[in-house]
Parts: structure tokens; C-alpha cells; sequence
């Protein structure tokens, strides 16, 4: 009996160990469908990323030809810019050429300082008083502080400019 139950513990203990065997195989089975399925995500994930690249890859040439253009473009206006300020640099100095010619021309034309005049000077000769009739002194302004101070004040006269 001995032998015989030796092999009923061998084999039971195989039957335990198959049991364990089985249920290891069904743990690492689920694990497999679920590495499966992270595969099937991660293959999905990375052929978005592979689509996400290429559509990056054409917008960085879209850009760069969109950055030579403006280049270009910019290039052109700048060099346009340059041409206008020079032209304006030269209409600047020929109007200040011709303000100088103008001042000139106005300095030229302008009459001469005015010179304060006696009133009577416009008179003709019949209406202004005879020789006679004028006081004799040295200098009219000696006459005139000399009477101011016999005679009441005399209105002012203004003296006519032009």
C-alpha cells in the first residue's frame, strides 16, 4: 500500500500543480488580451502621431516658403522705401533752394523802411503856411518845450508813416 499511495501523492500533487498550472495560463492569458489590447491602442496612438507628423512636416514647408515670400516681398518694399526717402531727401533740399530763392526775391521786393513824415509834407505849397508865418528857431523841438511851458498844451499831432 505503500506504493500505492506514493503514486496517488505524486499523482495528486501533479493534478495540484496542473491546477495551478491552468489557472497561472488563464491569469497570463487575460494579461496577454489585455497587452493586445494596449497594442492595438498604442499602434493607433502611434499612427496618429506618424499623421500628425506628416501634417507638421507639410506646414513647416508651408511656412518656410510663406517666410521666403515674405522675405522677398519685404525686400521689395524695403528697397521701394529707400528709393521714395531718397526722392523725398532730394524734394526737401530743391524746396529749401527754392524757400531761399523765395526769401530772397521777397527781401528784394520789400520796400524800403518807412520814414516818419510831417503830416503838412502831402500838402501842396498854397496850403502850408508861409515862411513868414514859422517861427524862427534853432531846432523845432527847442521851440516847442520852450512855448509848452507859456501856452496851455497843444493837442498832439500824429506824424503820417508811409
Amino acid at each position: 500500500m505503500t506504493g500505492l499511495s506514493l503514486s496517488m501523492a505524486i499523482e495528486a500533487l501533479v493534478a495540484l500543480l496542473l491546477l495551478l498550472t491552468i489557472g497561472y495560463c488563464v491569469t497570463l492569458n487575460r494579461r496577454l488580451q489585455r497587452l493586445r489590447a494596449d497594442e492595438a491602442m498604442m499602434r493607433a496612438t502611434i499612427s496618429e502621431l506618424i499623421t500628425a507628423t506628416e501634417i507638421a512636416e507639410r506646414a513647416i514647408v508651408g511656412l518656410r516658403a510663406t517666410a521666403t515670400d515674405c522675405e522677398k516681398t519685404l525686400a521689395v518694399r524695403l528697397a521701394e522705401a529707400e528709393h521714395v526717402s531718397a526722392r523725398l531727401g532730394e524734394q526737401v533740399s530743391q524746396g529749401e533752394t527754392v524757400f531761399q530763392r523765395l526769401a530772397q526775391i521777397a527781401e528784394a521786393a520789400r520796400p524800403p523802411a518807412p520814414v516818419l513824415r510831417d503830416p503838412d509834407f502831402h500838402r501842396s505849397p498854397a496850403a502850408l503856411p508861409a515862411v513868414s508865418e514859422r517861427p524862427m528857431h534853432a531846432h523845432p523841438t527847442a521851440s516847442a518845450r520852450a512855448g509848452a511851458a507859456d501856452s496851455p498844451p497843444a493837442p498832439a499831432r500824429a506824424l503820417a508813416v508811409g
